[in-house]
């Protein structure tokens, strides 16, 4: 009962909040619904009173949220203020595609996670050695941006050819290329995590004793897996949530008419009854598998958990460290350089002349569609991209970790399941369009899974004997949390958070290409991207060289927390 009050506690105040949106940016919805509804017409105050008075704007906000509220309880969802047609069944097709879509991404997403961490799985079961990898090819394809992923899908295997069509919905061959493109990143994630701890649990001693008793190697591979699986299932329901309602730049790329791109239409438009149903369906998704997640993890571990018999799972040594932190050094040496050069050249420049000219000596890396020199754009947008994501990344670090550590399920949840440009949209009529801004809206949803991941460690360190053994040797809480409990949660969390630098990167960079974060013409790499993929196909080089960059970034992250990867204090032991 305290599970689902404080989750409805959470799914109104954030309906409340998306219900003031247009006290927070300032503006007149009368006069938006004016627009779309009638754009020849004069926005006089006789027409937008009597808009106001049709939509019942002229009760104010609260009486607005009221309304709709009195509505939800009836079963209405409202009318759109943009078309003026009934809410529930737009919302209601949106959600089947999106749902339709989700099944099949996440699908892709378990069966790589599953490729990805086979070698270790059959190593472990076969009880030969089973190494710690760094993981770099995951890193690189986490690292991949979705939205360039699926240009390239579609690119290739739509135009080139031919398989699959490149656009619309409805046939099962037209799910294919928007699966991949959503799935396999999530894939590369959750195969990165699982391969992470894999090696942990076959170090066990059940794992020893289960070869001696002679038990079949898939046995024992199962096993292996349903001792890891908890920590990482919250992942799951995350990746579900975040699929179903994050993919905007997918859905529109491939014209899925799916609930991301139907609430992103909505918030832009200021159509408030279609946002807050979209919103709404995405929070009681959310809250559907945080509890699916829930009771699934506590179904594996069973009585271990609730009985403190759940030994702590120790990741071994990485070996190879001293040729891990060299590669490290030779990339973050290369990514330096490359940024460096590129600060010593003019990014505004356009020279018409020159559009989408190849690599040369006076444009080593060519230029973009407008003549500007793609190295000087690259090395100039490091400092707004890489930085500023390496700066959020240690602020969600640390939130979740905090929120993670209080078992803050409820706001997991929401933080989660919504998108980080509805984010952007509350805190840019908040404080106006800027990078501040849009750092801070990539922060207040992207802890979420962090804070999940925290949670799930969390609670399977608590459940260990040895914390009993410390409480009866007169232990204190502090005591326990930085000896015992931080050294198991800490690394595989703080591993986490960089790989995750990549997606706040191109998070970051997706706010400004909408016009929520840094401003035209500056440069950044995620709207170098969006700027140039129209021409990827004639112009590859003001394609690659970001997308590039973000998977250097992403895998210099992965080697860089492999290689500073050392043995499990003996206090965790």
């Amino acid at each position: 009962m305290k599970y689902l009050a404080g989750r409805l506690a959470t799914l109104l105040a954030v309906v409340a909040v998306i219900g003031l949106l247009p006290r927070l940016t300032r503006t007149d919805p009368a006069r938006t619904i004016l627009h779309a509804r009638y754009a020849d017409r004069e926005p006089t105050p006789e027409t937008l009173d009597a808009i106001r008075a049709e939509t019942g704007l002229d009760g104010g906000p609260l009486h607005v949220l009221g309304s709709w509220l009195g509505g939800l309880f009836r079963g209405d969802l409202g009318e759109s203020w943009v078309s003026g047609l009934p809410v529930a069944p737009d919302v209601t097709a949106a959600l089947g595609n999106s749902l339709t879509l989700m099944g099949v991404s996440l699908s892709v997403a378990l069966l790589l996670a599953l490729a990805l961490s086979a070698p270790t799985l059959r190593r472990g079961a076969a009880r030969r050695s089973v190494r710690v990898r760094a993981g770099v090819g995951a890193a690189v394809l986490a690292a991949l941006p979705e939205f360039l992923l699926a240009a390239v899908l579609a690119t290739v295997f739509a135009v080139h050819l031919g398989w699959f069509p490149a656009l619309g919905w409805g046939a099962p061959g037209q799910l294919v290329l928007p699966a991949l493109a959503m799935g396999v990143p999530a894939g590369a994630l959750l195969g990165r995590l699982l391969d992470d701890a894999l090696p942990g649990a076959f170090a066990e001693p059940w794992a020893r004793a289960a070869t001696a008793h002679g038990l079949p190697h898939r046995r024992i591979a199962a096993h292996a897996l349903r001792r890891t699986l908890p920590g990482l299932l919250p992942q799951v329901g995350l990746v579900t949530v975040g699929v179903t309602g994050g993919a905007v730049a997918v859905e529109t790329l491939f014209a899925v008419p799916g609930l991301g791109s139907t609430a992103l239409a909505a918030a832009l438009a200021q159509d408030l009854p279609v946002l807050q149903a979209c919103v709404l369906v995405l929070l009681l998704l959310g809250i559907a598998a945080g509890l699916a997640t829930r009771l699934a993890a506590r179904a594996l571990l069973g009585p271990a958990l609730t009985e403190r018999a759940l030994p702590t799972l120790v990741t071994p040594e990485l070996p190879g460290r001293r040729a891990l932190t060299i590669v490290a050094v030779l990339l973050g040496t290369l990514l330096l350089a490359v940024t460096v050069a590129g600060l010593l050249r003019d990014p505004l420049h356009v020279d018409t002349a020159a559009r989408l000219a190849g690599p040369s000596a006076a444009h080593p890396f060519g230029t973009d569609n407008l003549g500007r020199d793609v190295l000087a754009r690259l090395g100039h947008g490091a400092a707004r991209t890489a930085l500023a994501a390496v700066a959020v990344g240690a602020v969600t670090l640390l939130l979740g970790l905090a929120l993670g550590a209080v078992r803050a399920g409820a706001l997991t949840e929401t933080a989660n399941a919504l998108p980080a440009v509805l984010a952007g949209l509350v805190v840019a009529g908040l404080a106006g369009p800027g990078p501040w801004g849009a750092a801070a809206a990539v922060a207040a949803v992207a802890w979420a899974p962090l804070a999940a991941h925290t949670a799930a460690l969390y609670a399977q360190e608590k459940a260990a004997p040895h914390l009993t053994a410390a409480v009866a040797l007169g232990a204190d809480r502090a005591r326990l949390v930085r000896h015992h409990v931080l050294p198991g949660v800490l690394p595989p969390v703080a591993r986490h958070a960089l790989l995750r630098v990549p997606a706040l990167a191109l998070a970051l960079a997706s706010l400004g290409f909408l016009g929520l974060g840094t401003q035209a013409p500056a440069p950044e790499w995620g709207r170098m991207l969006s700027e140039n993929m129209p021409y990827a196909e004639r112009a590859p080089w003001a394609v690659l060289a970001p997308a590039a960059a973000l998977v250097v970034l992403g895998t210099l992250a992965v080697l860089t927390s492999a290689a500073a990867r050392g043995r499990t204090p003996a206090g965790a032991k």
